[in-house]
């Protein structure tokens, strides 16, 4: 397990390449919640999203061989997004394998960044296809399973941790929500958290047909399960043996919304915190009622908004399929 040392040494190596997202408290959402709320607002991170973390502490850490060699990384979106444009950036040849059912908007805009795209049938053939491409020579650039990426990914935590004791308007956090693919993101923060505020208790977030998290903690281990959420950014076919033990160890729970929900939160954060966020994001407004529900009113909540890779079209049909306004 990674530990406070690394997240602040990968938020020195890549402080020169990512933003320090803001941390604001939300009115809106605190009036929609009933308590205090604040964001840290990833969706403004380059790419659009916290993964720009990860794959550039990765990238900033390979050897000169293996920069030239190129590397290779398998993604529901957000992921290949972040690494198509980093690694352009330092001048590293990546490939990218994708689901077809990944957004259309997330493929166009990997090529557009000058990396090569392959597309396979689902996510657990672009896993297979990615550990190919690693056994010819690539690097891979892992979404979650890789200690670099999650302490990358642990900077996040390390700036909510900070910035919200100054930002916060009715106290100290108690409590912060996180979604979950395949747990990379969550392990960081907590990590953050456990050694930075001890006291706040950290939420996983996962979607029905995307609960490779809650099935790795029912099994003991990570377990491949059925994937069939619409929220492809959040669809890893299983957890790593590496987040698990993180989230076990330091996650109070996980919890599960649907699909549906997830959208809804979309609009609602639209409507009440005037951003623009992506299923994987709008799935914590629900699952903060959960924790209402478990902890009482006295919380006050932190949202780690993930990121805002949803067009308004896709927005929009994901609505009319659920019947939602």
């Amino acid at each position: 397990m990674i530990g406070i040392s690394e997240i602040q040494d990968a938020a020195a190596r890549i402080a020169g390449h990512v933003v320090r997202t803001p941390t604001a408290p939300s009115p809106g959402l605190t009036a929609f919640l009933g308590v205090p709320v604040t964001t840290k607002l990833e969706l403004l991170q380059r790419t659009g999203s916290f993964k720009a973390r990860g794959a550039t502490a990765k990238l900033l850490a390979l050897t000169d061989a293996e920069r030239a060699a190129g590397v290779v990384a398998v993604s529901g979106g957000n992921h290949g997004i972040a690494l198509a444009h980093m690694a352009a950036a330092l001048h590293i040849k990546a490939t990218v394998v994708m689901s077809r059912t990944a957004p259309k908007r997330a493929a166009d805009l990997v090529e557009a960044a000058g990396a090569s795209l392959r597309l396979t049938d689902g996510m657990a053939e672009a896993f297979a296809l990615t550990e190919q491409l690693r056994s010819e020579g690539l690097t891979l650039v892992h979404p979650f399973d890789d200690p670099l990426v999650i302490a990358g990914q642990g900077t996040v935590g390390l700036e909510f941790a900070e910035d919200a004791e100054e930002t916060g308007e009715s106290g100290a956090l108690t409590d912060v929500l996180v979604s979950i693919g395949g747990g990379g993101l969550v392990a960081g923060v907590a990590t953050a958290f456990e050694a930075l505020r001890p006291g706040v208790r950290v939420w996983g977030v996962e979607t029905v047909g995307a609960t490779a998290m809650t099935g790795a903690l029912a099994a003991g281990g990570p377990v491949t399960v059925p994937l069939s959420s619409i929220v492809t950014t959040l669809s890893a076919p299983s957890a790593s043996q590496l987040t698990y033990d993180h989230v076990a160890a330091l996650v109070e729970d996980v919890l599960v919304v649907s699909d549906a929900e997830a959208v809804q939160g979309v609009l609602d954060f639209a409507e009440h915190a005037k951003v623009w966020t992506e299923p994987a994001a709008g799935c914590l407004l629900p699952a903060a009622r959960q924790v209402l529900e478990r902890v009482g009113d006295g919380a006050r909540l932190g949202l780690v908004v993930c990121g805002g890779n949803a067009t308004t079209a896709d927005v929009t049909d994901w609505a009319r399929q659920f019947g939602l306004r």
